[in-house]
């Protein structure tokens, strides 16, 4: 059923998960595009990054050897970048109306950081909700494909982070965890099958939209 509407005056706060090639950064441009056709503000940004110092911790987090940073330790950049985030742009932008469309945010960190590298779940749980007081999602957008095609779509592109470069057992820990926290939480996440022409993924997003979120086109 469609998702409650926001507060009065508030916009819809839609984030894109997926493991690496999932083609979310395309997507979120597409979907971005035909909001904006029906008349709505949109920002679009992602994670970790979106704004000049959440940028600056991204840079750390994906640049480098694949173990330079402990599991632990990309939990605290990520929850750096992301409380400069939510303070600077999210939630001004959430406030003023606008629908804000993020690459990737709290259901990344709970798949790479506890599900692919071994912290316990609670710990995130309870930094993201005592310390950022970061909010969930109005709804999810999970791309799903085989950890085989997402990593052959990094390698034709020619793309490189210290994520891509870690074991294919790591990848798929990261594709059980998005598709644990879809399974835990089916009313927020929507699973797409990414795999398909990105025409196809195109219009299934646009579906979720209008009939999670009740948006109705002019």
């Amino acid at each position: 059923m469609p998702a409650e509407p926001p507060a009065a005056g508030r916009g819809y706060f839609i984030t894109f998960e997926g493991g690496e090639g999932a083609g979310k950064t395309t997507q979120l441009e597409r979907l971005a595009l035909w909001l904006e056709a029906r008349g709505l503000e949109v920002v679009r940004t992602r994670e970790p990054g979106g704004t000049p110092g959440a940028e600056a911790v991204r840079r750390l987090l994906v640049e480098g050897a694949a173990e330079r940073w402990l599991p632990s330790t990309e939990l605290l950049l990520v929850a750096a970048a992301r409380d400069d985030h939510l303070a600077r742009l999210i939630r001004p932008a959430l406030a003023r109306g606008a629908w804000v469309l993020c690459d990737r945010y709290i259901d990344s960190t709970f798949a790479y950081q506890a599900s692919a590298g071994g912290l316990d779940p609670a710990r995130i749980h309870a930094l993201h909700e005592v310390v950022l007081d970061a909010p969930l999602p109005d709804l999810t957008l999970l791309l799903d494909l085989p950890v085989e095609t997402g990593l052959a779509r990094r390698h034709a592109e020619g793309a490189s982070t210290r994520f891509d470069a870690r074991e294919q057992a790591f990848h798929e820990r990261v594709r059980r965890g998005f598709l644990d926290r879809a399974a835990a939480a089916p009313e927020r996440i929507a699973i797409v099958d990414a795999a398909r022409a990105a025409d196809d993924v195109a219009a299934d997003l646009r579906r979720q939209v209008t009939v999670r979120l009740g948006l109705v086109a002019p």
